[in-house]
């Protein structure tokens, strides 16, 4: 028994490792244009014999110094943790931030004061027009739209759907994807709290995501709205919740947005390092690849057979990967802490952290699919395509404050 366990810990070490290694290599790829903005765009003109224009390709961008100065400040700490050197004022403060819990009551009224003051901030937005330029075009269709037209399977149906159901019923085409944004704070919270088994943590990552941003961008667009990302996120907690309706949920947020399939990958990955039963495994980890196959196919090949390139393009699939720089350079706190955090999920997953692995998996998964949608179609990288990238960083965090029952870093 005691051969297989060691069996077993090998194994799963070596899947930690090389998931770890995917995962840092695709943010460092990816941060590398936070550093040096023009590096490279200037690759790419230099290796085509494109005479260069515009900045050094070595001049530094505005979140460079933030960005070492940060990274150099939470390693040189960890590095003095590590060998005994830290004052234990500070180790024993450490300390406690990673035991910190409260209790049901306390979660309860923070997050309905963090709700509040959400909800009080954005309602004034529900009577301002939309600013962005696909919002008329998406107003005109939803207007003309009905259910018989579900058939045509390249359009965002579910989108339409709430649209049409929110203009219905409370005559504003912003209120239902506002509710969305507020179910997505409030599914964050619970899939936090289900893998962490921690309330603060759960606390945590719902307040990372309402800096964000990215999602204050967002959150009541008519045009963007976060329909996708929430029904892939719900799709995620009722692995755990009840796991028969997982496949269903990720299945509508295709029909919201069909970038959704490219998930898959990440879903399963999620699924099979869940805690739950082999048997509840193997059938919602196949049936859910299943369904999201056969309706990904169709629901992309019109849309996608038109955006698809004649070949792979390397240099659009090397410029994909500036897009986590330049679309999210308002969300500095993922840019600063985007390394620290992929180190730290990779330190707690050797500790046996649940999902730390997962969340590795989900945060670079999103980054690659950027340079891959641009290598391999006519699409560009919009911001709110980052919205799932953001939403898997707060968890992240969450993730770091996780309840530690064995052997813990700190």
């Amino acid at each position: 028994m005691a051969q297989k366990d060691t069996g077993l810990t090998k194994k799963h070490s070596m899947i930690t490792l090389a998931v770890f290694l995917f995962a840092i290599v695709i943010v460092l790829i990816s941060s590398v244009p936070v550093i040096f903005p023009a590096i490279v765009q200037s690759d790419i003109t230099t290796h085509l014999n494109i005479p260069r224009v515009g900045p050094n390709q070595y001049e530094l961008g505005m979140w460079a110094a933030p960005l070492i100065i940060t990274n150099f400040i939470i390693f040189g700490l960890f590095a003095a943790y590590k060998k005994g050197k830290l004052p234990k004022n500070i180790e024993n403060s450490l300390k406690k931030i990673f035991s910190f819990e409260v209790s049901k009551k306390t979660a309860l009224i923070a997050m309905l004061v963090l709700l509040g003051i959400y909800v009080i901030s954005t309602t004034s937005e529900l009577g301002v027009e939309e600013q962005f330029e696909d919002s008329i075009g998406v107003k005109n269709r939803v207007d003309n739209w009905n259910i018989s037209q579900i058939s045509n399977v390249s359009e965002p149906h579910v989108n339409y759907f709430f649209l049409k159901a929110s203009m219905v019923l409370f005559g504003n085409y912003k209120v239902i994807p506002f509710l969305a944004s507020i179910s997505l704070l409030l599914i964050t919270y619970f899939l936090t709290k289900k893998i962490t088994q921690k309330r603060f943590a759960a606390i945590i990552a719902v307040i990372v995501l309402l800096q964000s941003n990215l999602f204050l961008t967002y959150d009541t667009s008519l045009a963007y709205s976060n329909f996708w990302i929430l029904f892939y996120l719900l799709s995620l907690y009722l692995v755990y919740r009840f796991w028969p309706l997982s496949p269903i949920s990720y299945l509508i947020s295709i029909p919201a947005k069909a970038l959704t399939v490219a998930f898959l990958p990440m879903s399963i990955y999620f699924i099979l390092r869940s805690n739950i039963s082999k048997k509840s495994k193997i059938i919602v980890a196949s049936s859910t690849a299943i369904i999201i196959v056969m309706i990904g196919i169709a629901a992309t090949s019109s849309s996608l057979g038109e955006a698809a390139q004649e070949s792979f393009d390397v240099k659009e699939f090397q410029m994909g990967f500036t897009s986590f720089s330049y679309q999210l350079r308002s969300d500095g706190l993922v840019l600063l802490f985007m390394i620290p955090l992929i180190s730290g999920l990779f330190i707690l997953s050797r500790y046996e952290v649940k999902h730390a692995e997962s969340i590795m998996i989900l945060i670079a998964g999103m980054l690659i699919i950027a340079p891959m949608l641009t290598g391999f179609t006519n699409q560009t990288n919009q911001p709110y395509r980052f919205m799932p990238l953001v939403v898997f960083f707060a968890i992240g965090v969450g993730v770091l404050l996780s309840k530690r029952e064995s052997k813990t870093l700190v």
